[in-house]
């Protein structure tokens, strides 16, 4: 008998279709089904909760049903047919959802909730053919209007759609059994390598000492002041990750060209003068050390994007399109507030790069591949005595600390005038890295050798950290303060950052 009403019906609307024009996507047989699953029995509702909500339901009397079912729930009231049409009575939409006649017919639809989740899934879909032709007819109806903006419309476009996908697509619970399995397996897979990294190495082995690699699915954040080297030092690990390491790289760069960026990676690389290489008066010799040691760079597996204001939903899909193609393991953004989120939070500075980082942490799982996001500093770090930035420095959101897996800062004290310190040590040509957030491990300051020029950071000489940075301390971590510490220029361990577990202020 079902079946044949469910013919019926389907014929019904075809010959709708085929006479007056097409209707929205919709299984209103199904929503019934649903609604009268949901009032047979009592914790029904849990199931569909994440799945469905009142907008999902196409005819209106049953959004009105859903919201009343999800009131009653809400209250942790019996979501039941007396408790229902109560419900409604009290907000005055008993009768025009079709009165107490209709609440008992739909209960007589279905036996039982045992088809519930998959019914609901069908309403999801069903909503979701309708977002979209939604969508897209305002996207045509703007398209033909040329008042509008281009890059306005662009940003509306990809903002509507990013509100479909991400409201309804969720990520499903999961037994603890494979994600166990899975964990266990990465372990082996570290265990297994010589260098002992979980993520992708940076090639600076203090900071991969501290790290164990950048992990998959991390946002991680590079901040510091103007002429810090900030890119200068992103650029030094696109380089040991894609030459030493074969590890594919893409570089989103919102500030400087493709050209100037490899014009930094050639005088690093050939260790010649930034100024050289600008000018090109370079001698015989020179050309002939050019020549040699760029070949490194030939196969090298960069990818650099100079798109500038990108917003970040064109990122989203500039990042899929390279996963999918070229299977990259790490995504590097110089850099963070150059980004767009589009019109909506416009005129807002805060909620805009809040939202930008929510999104680069969303697309670094969405991706499973590290994000590493430049960001600016505020000048209270210039005020301060020693300049040593410090994680209230972010500048223009609270949001990027939250997000962040990492939290990392360049500080150049030579730059500030500062040559030596506390101990007499001398200063000159020498980062700190300081690692000031660290979700999943130790905090830690590591020192590099950075050659102004060459626009270059690399690991310390070693007689140099025989000169004596201070001891390693970690707290609560597994890493062992030996003598090789120094040789691989870790400074002064902080241990855990705040938030985790018996952990102590990173400042």
């Amino acid at each position: 008998m079902a079946e044949r009403r469910k013919s019926n019906t389907t014929s019904t609307i075809d010959q709708i279709n085929a006479q007056y024009g097409k209707l929205p996507p919709q299984a209103i047989d199904v929503e019934e089904a649903v609604l009268g699953a949901l009032m047979l029995e009592r914790d029904a509702y849990v199931t569909v909760a994440d799945i469905i909500d009142a907008r999902s339901f196409y005819k209106e009397e049953h959004k009105k049903i859903f919201e009343a079912i999800q009131k009653l729930s809400g209250k942790e009231k019996p979501v039941d047919l007396l408790m229902v049409t109560q419900e409604l009575k009290d907000r005055g939409q008993l009768d025009e959802v079709g009165g107490p006649g209709y609440i008992t017919q739909l209960t007589r639809r279905v036996a039982s909730a045992a088809h519930l989740e998959f019914h609901a899934r069908i309403i999801a879909q069903k909503f979701m053919q309708r977002e979209l032709i939604r969508v897209s007819t305002e996207i045509q109806t703007k398209a033909y209007d040329d008042t509008i903006d281009v890059d306005d419309l662009m940003d509306f476009s990809e903002s509507e759609l990013f509100k479909v996908s991400e409201g309804n697509i969720k990520k499903e619970t999961v037994p603890i059994k494979p994600v166990l399995n899975q964990a266990i397996e990465q372990i082996e897979k570290a265990r297994s390598r010589p260098d002992g990294l979980s993520g992708v190495p940076s090639g600076f082995t203090a900071i991969d000492r501290i790290t164990s690699g950048w992990e998959r699915s991390a946002l991680i954040i590079l901040a510091a002041r103007p002429a810090m080297g900030k890119t200068a030092f992103v650029l030094s690990m696109a380089r040991n990750m894609a030459v030493d390491h074969r590890q594919a790289v893409a570089i989103f760069s919102l500030e400087m060209s493709s050209i100037q960026l490899v014009n930094r990676l050639i005088s690093a690389e050939s260790e010649l003068g930034g100024e050289k290489i600008k000018t090109g008066k370079l001698e015989d010799y020179e050309w002939a050390q050019l020549n040699q040691r760029i070949k490194t760079l030939d196969e090298a597996p960069i990818f650099i994007d100079d798109t500038p204001a990108l917003s970040i939903f064109e990122f989203r899909a500039k990042c899929r399109r390279l996963k999918m193609q070229h299977d990259i393991n790490i995504i590097i953004v110089d850099y963070l507030q150059l980004m767009t989120a589009g019109t909506e939070t416009r005129g807002n500075r805060e909620q805009e790069v809040s939202m930008i980082s929510r999104s680069l942490k969303a697309i670094a799982k969405e991706l499973d591949v590290p994000i590493i996001a430049l960001s600016q500093l505020s000048r209270a770090v210039e005020s301060r005595e020693g300049k040593r930035p410090q994680l209230s420095d972010l500048r223009e959101s609270g949001a990027i600390e939250q997000d962040a897996d990492i939290v990392c800062f360049i500080h150049r004290p030579e730059y500030f005038g500062i040559t030596e310190d506390e101990s007499g040590n001398s200063l000159l040509g020498v980062a700190e890295i300081i690692i000031a957030k660290h979700r999943n491990g130790a905090t830690a300051d590591v020192h590099l050798r950075f050659k102004k020029e060459m626009a270059k950071f690399s690991d310390m000489d070693p007689q140099f950290d025989s000169g004596g940075f201070g001891a390693v301390q970690t707290f609560g971590s597994s890493m062992n303060a030996d003598e090789d510490a120094y040789e691989q220029g870790i400074s002064s361990n902080r241990g855990f950052d705040s938030e985790s577990p018996g952990s102590s202020a990173p400042f």
